[in-house]
């Protein structure tokens, strides 16, 4: 079957982004025998031309539209994609008569609700790569579509409980011209080793795409598909992993593997700061880690507590202390504003962060509220959301009565401080 792929994003978050998880999708059907091709909009400037090329070329049979981000999770601007991300949808089903199956991160969170304020026809929610294999080999055989993990239909409602592959070795990896961010020696390469993370703060959707079990890709397999990208020239990775460092044991692995290589990149990761390891970090930095994001969000232990974090502020300084050690950057997030927020928590989270000399700190206002969390439920109790508030137009969660004094303390504070950004 012939089947068209589009990265509907169209907007730098923090740092641009391949669609690694639509590349992979696009390399389970491939390896099932379909012949496929991706669209990432990131890369055109006229995107009404560049649909209409590729949909009169390609003559898909099925088209797979991936959704990373519905809004740019800014208290600030609260800016929603979705009006956007639906008029890339129109137009898709005005030029071709395929079924649209809708995908992504951001679909993910809020299935039924974007499906029924779009016209695509179906979506799956979560790990979409036996899914969506299913999805167009009962589709082609003209079968019904009962039973498909994760499938909503329009006007049917869900098919089937989702389900998450258990070895993701058995999911495989996207080569050549499927993952369109790796070109020249500048493009970074997403790269996930993991799936799933089991901690649940208190305001991450990440278990809504993900699930909370970790799932692993083998090590030495990870590596020989990034040594295929260095061929490519590729020498900046990302990994995109919500934990780089957990477990320990498989860390270490990781870096042992791609220190072993002659693949010469470098890297950045995401870094939980709990039990890190001076060991893991001297094979990170031995394997060419640059840069860690710690996304530590508080430096007060009450609202750490509050925000179901299993680390405290004694293991933040130690994470820092250990990666100024290796030579590591440190990138740091703080989250401020979240229940039980007050002046006087705001001023220790910002004291702390200072302590840490980080080589940069994003510091943001209001907490995106996503269902399915407790922030909802927190919020839902206190009446800052309505009970039937879908949430998918942003809404977000500020302390009462600390919107202002917090957006001016913080302008203040970063006034002097050019490595730190505010997102208001």
């Amino acid at each position: 079957m012939r089947v068209l792929f589009i990265s509907a994003n169209q907007t730098e978050i923090n740092m641009r982004t391949a669609p690694l998880g639509l590349a992979c999708v696009a390399q389970a059907l491939k390896q099932a025998g379909h012949d496929v091709r991706i669209l990432d909009l990131m890369d055109v400037s006229e995107v009404s031309e560049s649909l209409s090329g590729v949909i009169r070329h390609v003559r898909p049979e099925a088209i797979g539209i991936s959704l990373r981000n519905i809004d740019d999770q800014s208290m600030g601007s609260a800016h929603s994609f979705l009006t956007e991300a639906n008029a890339i949808i129109g137009e898709v089903k005005s030029l071709s008569s395929a079924p649209i199956i809708l995908g992504g991160a951001g679909y993910s969170i809020f299935p039924e609700s974007v499906l029924e304020r779009s016209c695509a026809d179906m979506g799956i929610c979560g790990e979409g790569e036996e899914p969506f294999r299913l999805l167009v080999e009962r589709i082609g055989g003209k079968q019904p579509l009962g039973g498909i993990p994760g499938l909503y239909v329009r006007g049917k409602g869900l098919q089937g409980a989702r389900s998450f592959v258990r070895d993701l070795d058995r999911l495989p990896l996207p080569h050549g011209r499927l993952l369109s961010m790796a070109e020249g020696g500048e493009a970074t390469l997403p790269v996930q080793t993991r799936r799933g993370c089991p901690f649940g703060c208190s305001y991450c959707s990440t278990a809504s795409i993900e699930g909370r079990m970790v799932r692993r890709r083998s090590p030495k397999k990870v590596v020989e598909w990034i040594a295929r990208w260095t061929e490519e020239h590729v020498r900046q990775l990302y990994f995109v992993d919500n934990t780089f460092n957990l477990p320990a044991s498989y860390a270490k692995n990781l870096c042992r593997e791609l220190a072993a290589t002659t693949c010469g990149v470098s890297w950045r990761c995401i870094i939980y700061p709990f039990r890190m390891e001076e060991g893991l970090a001297a094979l990170m930095a031995e394997a060419g880690c640059t840069e860690a994001s710690v996304g530590f969000e508080s430096g007060c232990e009450r609202i750490l507590r509050t925000m179901n974090k299993r680390f405290g502020l004694d293991d933040i300084t130690h994470t820092r202390a250990v990666l100024r050690k290796f030579d590591i950057r440190c990138m740091g997030f703080l989250l401020l504003g979240g229940p039980g927020e007050t002046r006087d928590s705001v001023k220790e989270s910002l004291a702390f962060a200072d302590s840490l000399d980080l080589d940069a700190l994003k510091v943001t206002i209001g907490i995106r509220i996503y269902p399915g969390t407790p922030l909802a439920v927190h919020a839902r109790t206190e009446g800052v959301i309505a009970a039937r508030d879908d949430l998918l137009f942003p809404r977000f969660y500020m302390a009462p009565g600390l919107e202002d004094w917090v957006r001016e303390t913080v302008a203040a504070y970063a006034e002097n401080r050019p490595n730190w950004t505010v997102d208001r």
